[in-house]
Parts: C-alpha cells; structure tokens; sequence
C-alpha cells in the first residue's frame, strides 16, 4: 500500500521544499521504488494559468495538458515518473469541486464546513494523485504543501496532512518541516530561533516532523543541530543541514549522506535496497568539469525574475552539459532592445527568444529575430519567440511590411499570426474559443504530435514525427503559410489534425541555425539525456563561437 510523506514548510518561502521533496523522491527511487511527487498550493486560482510569471514564476504543463506549478518540472527532472493533472491542485480547485458537489446535492442536505468537507476533498485528490489502492500505485507519495505554516491559506492542507496520518496508522506516512537558520552577520552566528518556533507552530496544529531539513548559507555545526533537536523535540539525526551550493543536481547526495533517505524507510517500514547515486555524482562532475563556455542572449520581458524561465534556464545547462560546455545566459529585456541598440546582440554566440503574452516588450524581440537572422547568429524562438520571426519574416523579407499578429494588432492588415477558433487538446476532444472566451484553461495545452518535413534542419534533430508540449492561444495563419514560403521561409512541421505550423526555419544554405518551434521543448528536458532541440542548439552556438575565433585568428 501507498505510504505518503508530507512535506512542509516554515519561517519563509523559497527555501527550495520543490527542490528538497525532489530531492528526496530521486534517492527513493535509487532505491527501487516507485515514487510520484503531488504539489498542494494554497492560493484560490483554480490553477496558475492566468497568473503571471512575476507573481509565481513560469507555468509548467504536463503532457496531458495541466498547467501547473513550476516545482512539477523540477520533480520531473528529478525522477522518471511523468506528471499531470493530478499532480497539482490548489484552493481554488478543492473549492470549486466541493461547490461544485453541494449544487448536486452529494452532501444530501449536510451544512458544507472546512472540516469535514473541504478536507476531505483534499485527501482524495491526494490520494488520486498517488492513485492509492487502484493497480499501478506508487510505493511512495511525496506530498509538497505550499506556503508556510502560519498562513491561514494552508491551514486547510495542514490539517488534511494530519487526519490522513491519523486515519492510516503508524508507518504509513512521515512529516518533513523545512525550515530557515540564518547567519547574523553582525552577531556572528547562525540563529535557531525561526526554526524553533515554526516548528511549535507546527506542533499547535497537531503535526510532530520526523525530519528537519534546515537550510543556511553554510553547513550547521553539530552543536547549532543539537540545539535544535532538543527545543524541537526531533531526534538529532533527524535534524539535516541543507546549506547553498552551486548546482541544485549536489542535494540528492548531500541528503543521502545525512541519512535522510534513511530515516524515511525506517518510519515507512521500507525494506529496500542500498541506493544508488552513481549518476547523480557524475551528473555533478559533469557540470564542474566543463570544457568551454558559450555566452546565449535571451531576450525576453519576465527577465526581472529568473524563475519566469526555470525550465528553459535548465534545459540550456542540460544541453551545455551534452555538449561539455557552460553554458551562460544574460537576461535582455526586450522592451529596451531597438534599432539603435541591437548592435549588443554581435557579442554572444546564440540568441533565444522565449514565450510570453501581451504586446509589451513586442517590437524588440522582432529586432533580435531580424539581427540574428541577417548576421547568421544562432537563432531559437519558442512559442512567441517562433511568432515573432514570423512577422520578422513576413515584414522585411516577404514584403507584408504592416504584418503582426492579432493579440498586438487586432485591426492589422496582414495577420500573419491570428487566434485559433477550434483545435483539438491532447486527449482528441475538440476545443473552441473567440476573443470573448475566458482566459483561463483556453488555450492548446499539452503534447500533440507534428510531422516533419524531410531534408530539413528539424527532420535532423526530430525525425519524422515531433511530439512536444503546447501552451499557447495564437498560430501562425495559415492563410499566409504559401507566401512566406514562395519567400524562402521553410515550414519545416505541421500539427498532424489542424496542419498548423509547429516549426519554421530557414535554408541551412541561407542561415547555418535559424529555427523557430510553437511548443515549448524545455518541458522535456532532463539532465540525463538533455533534449535534442536544445543540444543542436547549444551546438549551433559552440560551432559559431569556433568559427569567430578562425575569423579572428585569420585576421
């Protein structure tokens, strides 16, 4: 049967609980087992779809077209199970689901309360992500609830977490607290005050942690441990320093040698194999070992925030890592990038234009499509980034010189780009949608299957069919396709039901890498294997960097 362990947090956010539960979940599966990893967040949204990424970073999306939060990519870089729709929920959908019971009248009449009702509509999602009890169920839950104890957002999760325990006896679940021990510079010492009180925070709502993982800037002494463990009343081998280190693929190790991994199938009364972390140690050698170093210009308008590109960040370091390179990106923000300053982009070795919505910031991710395009700089749009090379294109190349899409431009003359009416989502249902249609869940989300054009840049990397992940509202029109390619633009792969373009390119006779794609690749990057895309890219940079240094060695 299913055991679960909850993960929680305390004193403040983004201390890494997605980090840590993934963490976890990779050292249990070296374990041989099977594990999943669900995300518990507190706010009303009924997803994080319409939120923007300043607010909470960027939106991940499952193959079965979930938008969800941002630590469900981390999970998925961490361990081999596949997420989607079960994997995430919030408030708002718990929320819309009991009201959604009490219209049907399920509840026969009852008066609908937090407690019973809402929490325990929050232990049967729980245990539909872990798919407790059916065939095919998981050894182990990781169950990550968001926030901090103390916020009444997460109340509700909190005391679901401790009736489950309750219910389901001993051994079958373990609480981990993640907590914050900060240096005092002035005082000269690591503080253990928060931890001590957010773990009696904790305690005041009926749940004892079986592990404390402490993070600090620095490795905490045995004797700051020992404290901690008698005013938390958590064994001292329980008490686990989680300190800053420069590659988040080192946690996985620095948890197994204290133990942690341990700990938790002791509780569990997991009879398992030794684990095994011998690629997670080459993982780690393998990015402090690199060979060279390319520079890539990512010109975007969430630029503020680098969680905005979480995935995309680590989908380039995957892809440095297959190519034995670093790989560095600056952060260029594409509503201060013009005509006469657009020249800066010479300097790198690549240029990446990623997604996005609205028209802010529109007008420069056009001008670093057009430098990079007419200097022979590597060149890779997603999603919006593929759009606006596209009207790039169709401006200064096919002569449609008014040409935008109509998120910009409603009224534009030539909309190259245009709003999708109907298509179908990843699961064949047919969707619809206007201008008038609320913004939320409206989008193509999910993988969908594309094929690819022989003789072409992608039919090299892809082959003869593309299945990625979708998470957007416009396409390219299809109406203006023949032009663009009487133009020399090459629609390089086609969406297998509707025919819309999911890739274009240009001539490698042209352009030696130019290549815009609809989806977004980054979702499907692991540090294991990298992701084709990505690692011809980062080879496109690696091959222009090489040719610059035979020009100025020439020179």
């Amino acid at each position: 049967m299913t055991r679960f362990v909850f993960v929680t947090g305390g004193v403040v956010s983004s201390l890494g609980k997605g980090i840590a539960s993934a963490s976890l979940a990779a050292i249990l599966e070296s374990r041989g087992l099977k594990v999943t990893l669900i995300k518990l967040d507190p706010y009303i949204n009924v997803d994080p779809g319409t939120m923007s990424p300043f607010q909470h970073g960027e939106v991940f999306v499952t193959d079965d077209g979930a938008e969800t939060d941002l630590d469900l990519g981390h999970y998925e870089r961490f361990v081999t199970t596949r997420m989607g729709k079960v994997n995430n929920f919030t408030t708002g959908k718990i929320y819309q689901s009991v009201l959604e019971k009490e219209r049907r009248g399920d509840y026969l009449g009852k008066t609908v309360q937090v407690i019973p009702h809402v929490t325990n509509e929050i232990q049967e999602f729980i245990k539909r992500g872990a798919r407790y009890g059916e065939p095919g169920a998981v050894d182990v839950a990781i169950v990550e609830i968001g926030g901090t104890v103390g916020d009444i957002e997460s109340l509700p999760f909190l005391e679901a977490a401790r009736q489950m325990s309750l219910r389901m006896g001993a051994n079958q679940t373990a609480f981990v607290h993640l907590t914050y021990v900060p240096w005092i510079a002035a005082a000269g010492e690591l503080k253990t005050k928060p931890t001590q009180h957010t773990v009696q925070k904790l305690r005041e709502i009926g749940i004892s942690a079986d592990a404390l993982l402490c993070r600090a800037d620095r490795k905490i002494p045995d004797d700051e441990r020992s404290k901690i463990s008698l005013f938390t009343n958590v064994p001292e081998w329980g008490v686990i320093s989680m300190w800053d280190v420069n590659t988040i693929y080192k946690v996985p190790r620095m948890l197994h040698e204290q133990g942690l991994d341990g700990l938790i199938c002791d509780k569990l009364r997991l009879n398992t194999p030794p684990a095994n972390l011998k690629r997670w140690d080459e993982l780690v050698y393998e990015t402090e070992h690199p060979q060279g170093e390319v520079t890539i210009a990512m010109v975007g308008k969430y630029v503020e925030l680098s969680d905005s590109y979480k995935s995309l960040n680590e989908a380039l370091r995957h892809a440095g890592m297959k190519n034995h390179v670093r790989v560095k990106i600056d952060y260029l923000d594409s509503e201060s990038l013009e005509a006469g300053n657009v020249q800066q982009l010479a300097k790198y070795d690549a240029v990446l234009v990623p997604g996005g919505f609205g028209k802010r910031g529109i007008e420069g991710k056009i001008q670093a499509a057009r430098f990079a395009r007419e200097n022979h700089l590597p060149y890779l749009g997603i999603c919006l980034g593929m759009q606006v090379a596209t009207i790039e294109y169709a401006r200064h190349v096919a002569n449609l010189q008014d040409a935008n899409s109509t998120e910009f431009e409603p009224q534009t003359p030539n909309p190259v780009i245009a709003l999708i009416t109907e298509w179908h989502g990843s699961d064949g249902t047919v969707n619809k949608r206007d201008e008038n249609s609320d913004l939320g869940g409206t989008m193509r989300l999910g993988a969908q299957a594309s094929d690819v054009a022989k003789g072409t840049l992608a039919h090299k990397i892809y082959g003869d069919v593309v299945n990625e992940r979708h998470r957007h509202r416009y396409e390219a029109n299809v109406n203006y396709l023949d032009q663009l390619r009487k133009a020399g633009l090459v629609i390089s792969a086609l969406t297998q039901r509707e025919h819309l373009t999911e890739i274009v390119e240009l001539p490698q006779d042209v352009h030696p890498w130019f290549m815009g794609v609809q989806f977004h690749p980054e979702f499907k990057s692991t540090p294991w294997d990298g992701h084709p895309l990505f690692n011809a890219f980062v080879k496109a940079a690696v091959d222009h960097q090489g040719a610059g240094n035979k020009l100025k060695a020439v020179a």
